[in-house]
């Protein structure tokens, strides 16, 4: 509930403090005097939009600050707005955002003006109303559509957008096809081109490497002078005065290596030589290979390796278009069944939304006669809509009659201002047994009524008020005479400014401020016996 209000520069409210109270807590004052700014000044605690032209004139900031009890804990909400759009939410001291602020505020109050009653004559309202009411039973079955509802919308979009490549499917499969088969074509090897770069370097100086191929080998081992020749009997020298000196069995062991290894290298020179033999068709054929692979390079990759994956990409794709009339058939089923599986939770859906309905449309018949619909009747009509949707395959409609004799009718057709609020109160009554939320608070809820129908709706809310705390604005004695505490709006002005206060009443005072709305301005005894009577009687 709201304990306390705390007004700074907001509107011409310059600084008012008010406490409430548990019960009915009615707020009246002169047309004008600011009765309004007040649950302005609640809302924007609340967390509705911030407006630096609320400020007062001549400020530089408004402070709308709120101490409540939620769940058995104090809590502490500050809204500061400056005339630069500054705008700070606070909840117990600690800056928070204006979406945190609103989490917690949607469960402090329920704020009820003007906008709401409108709200109830837009028919998309009223499933939403219906699903508050026993909103336990509900949301389970909603999560479950909503759920079947993503999946099913899901597999629609990847159908749709199957479809959508059809006419592209013949033109890329083509494509596809001849880059395949060019590259299938070439058998490419992973490490070739750089094989073949060799062995082209090879073939173009062949003669040349010929010629020194077999000088070099000529010189290491071609006749009786060859360097062979001359480090066998550099060797033997040396091995036979290796055993005199160390020096000499290191240096004959060193030398024994290198002829041994000079022997390794004539050879190899020998079967170079004999290999080399020189092939103009070999060597076009590695330069016509070699093309082939920068060909294919210049299209599909800087290397082999790239070549070979964008083979392997368009493989994979050409094989799902060539396997599309079975994906779609396969989506297509998938479809089916996600669309019957979301209308079976559908009608399960709509199958406790109609029992709901019946039960809550009992409720509110009662409420109505209640509030002084002696004739009315009412019917919460439910009709399947065409597509499923993530909130079921229901439309609900509220239609009403309040005549006697006149038939079914929607609420906006039928419904005055009057009407429109108490209709309004009645769905509030029923549903804030529900919700749970501790304080509600009407603004002009008295719109449109007079007479022994605001006597009915000061009682009706007399009845909440056991079970929430209200805070109530109206202009109306019947309902002010219900209050279990009550506070009056005054406006004066000195010779600069306009101020605004809200002073709580004791009860000389309330049958004053009730004989003022009985008679205006002409306060007489009988106008404050009349004062006394209503409230005896309320």
């Amino acid at each position: 509930m709201i304990n306390h209000l705390s007004i700074k520069n907001f509107a011409i409210i310059e600084d008012s403090q008010v406490d409430f109270e548990e019960g009915l807590n009615i707020i009246t004052g002169e047309t004008g005097a600011g009765k309004s700014m007040v649950i302005e000044a609640v809302s924007l605690a609340l967390g509705s939009r911030a407006d630096s032209s609320t400020i007062r004139t001549g400020e530089t900031k408004a402070i709308v600050q709120l101490l409540g009890e939620l769940n058995g804990e104090e809590i502490l909400i500050s809204r500061e707005v400056s005339s630069s759009g500054k705008n700070i939410c606070k909840i117990n001291g600690e800056i928070v955002t204006l979406a945190n602020l609103n989490q917690v505020a949607n469960k402090l109050a329920d704020i009820h003006g003007q906008y709401d009653n409108q709200s109830l004559l837009n028919p998309d309202y009223h499933i939403i109303l219906l699903d508050k009411y026993k909103s336990e039973e509900i949301q389970p079955a909603k999560e479950v559509v909503l759920e079947l509802f993503t999946k099913f919308a899901k597999t629609k979009s990847k159908l749709i957008s199957l479809l959508s490549q059809e006419k592209n499917n013949l033109r890329k499969a083509d494509f596809y096809k001849f880059e395949l088969s060019e590259i299938d074509k070439a058998h490419l090897i992973l490490g070739e081109d750089i094989d073949l770069q060799d062995k082209i370097s090879v073939l173009e100086n062949s003669e040349k490497i010929f010629e020194n191929v077999g000088r070099a080998s000529s010189i290491i081992s071609g006749n009786e002078s060859s360097l062979i020749e001359a480090l066998g009997m550099v060797s033997s020298s040396l091995r036979e005065i290796s055993p005199y000196s160390t020096n000499f069995s290191r240096l004959s062991s060193r030398l024994e290596d290198i002829y041994y290894e000079m022997q390794d290298i004539s050879r190899e020179l020998e079967s170079l030589r004999e290999d080399n033999t020189f092939s103009p068709q070999e060597l076009d054929n590695a330069i016509l290979r070699l093309d082939t692979i920068d060909s294919l390079k210049k299209k599909y990759g800087n290397s082999i390796e790239d070549i070979l994956e964008y083979r392997d990409k368009i493989s994979v794709e050409l094989n799902t278009i060539e396997n599309f009339d079975e994906e779609k058939i396969k989506l297509e089923k998938e479809l089916l069944r996600d669309r019957d599986t979301l209308k079976a939770a559908c009608e399960i859906l709509t199958n406790i939304r109609k029992e709901i309905a019946l039960e809550l449309q009992e409720k509110i018949q009662q409420e109505l006669l209640d509030l002084n619909f002696p004739n009315s009747k009412i019917e919460i009509s439910i009709t399947p809509l065409s597509l499923p949707t993530e909130n079921g395959m229901d439309n609900v409609e509220i239609l009403i009659s309040t005549n006697k004799g006149e038939p079914l009718k929607p609420l906006q057709k039928v419904a005055s201002g009057g009407e429109m609020s108490r209709i309004m109160l009645a769905f509030k009554s029923i549903i804030s047994s529900y919700d749970m939320i501790p304080t509600l608070i009407f603004d002009e809820i008295d719109n449109g009524i007079s007479g022994i129908t605001a006597s009915i709706v000061g009682q009706k809310l007399k009845e909440i008020s056991k079970e929430h705390q209200i805070l109530c604005i109206t202009h109306l004695p019947q309902i002010a005479a219900c209050g279990d505490y009550n506070y009056r709006i005054e406006k004066h002005s000195d010779e600069e400014k306009t101020y605004t206060d809200v002073v709580k009443l004791n009860h000389n005072e309330k049958i004053h401020e009730i004989a003022r709305l009985l008679g205006g301005a002409n306060i007489t005894e009988t106008t404050l016996k009349s004062a006394e009577e209503l409230i005896k009687n309320s």
